[in-house]
């Protein structure tokens, strides 16, 4: 009886230390917690994250900067003669291949972030007056950076276009920029 007693007393233990245990993580867990849970984007960040944009407004032909995650946005409203050089340069030699249709979703929207992939100037272009370079799109007179009508790098010491954030057209005239899905 004294040996059912031990292991009795042996399981009673081992029950207490992994009672004990389980307690002890528990309670680092929920001390923890808020620590962990402050390393969240705070909501201000969040509602940066998307930014919606009303097109209604933008006439063909016309250019606009908007911001999204603090870089310009570039948005051109493209004209049919636009659109048509767009594709027909399509062939042309670049240093960044990249076809129009894969550029922009919609033909008549091209929406690029503004910052030139050389050194990460803003270039110029998106003024009425501004000079477009040779292609009629951005140039960025730091350093001769020449983009065409789609955003695609035409000469100069740019490595490649400029880039596409992400963006969906959630409906017929507004653009959103950051995530596409609901949020």
């Amino acid at each position: 009886m004294t040996e059912e007693k031990t292991n009795t007393s042996l399981v009673r233990r081992d029950f207490i230390h992994v009672a004990s245990g389980a307690l002890g993580a528990t309670g680092v867990v929920f001390a923890t917690w808020p620590f962990i849970d402050s390393m969240n984007p705070a909501a201000d960040v969040l509602a940066l994250a998307n930014v919606e944009v009303d097109l209604t407004s933008i006439s063909i032909g016309e250019r606009v900067t908007v911001k999204w995650q603090g870089k310009p946005i570039f948005i051109a409203r493209r004209s049919e003669a636009e659109i048509a050089q767009a594709r027909l340069d399509n062939t042309a030699s670049m240093a960044d291949r990249e076809l129009d249709e894969t550029r922009a979703k919609s033909p008549e929207w091209l929406v690029a972030i503004g910052i030139c992939t050389h050194l990460g100037c803003v270039p110029v272009g998106q003024k009425a007056g501004d000079d477009r370079g040779q292609w009629n799109g951005w140039f960025c007179p730091c350093h001769g950076s020449h983009y065409d009508v789609s955003g695609r790098i035409r000469k100069g010491p740019a490595p490649r276009n400029l880039d596409i954030p992400p963006y969906s057209f959630p409906k017929p005239q507004v653009l959103r920029i950051g995530a596409t899905d609901k949020v």
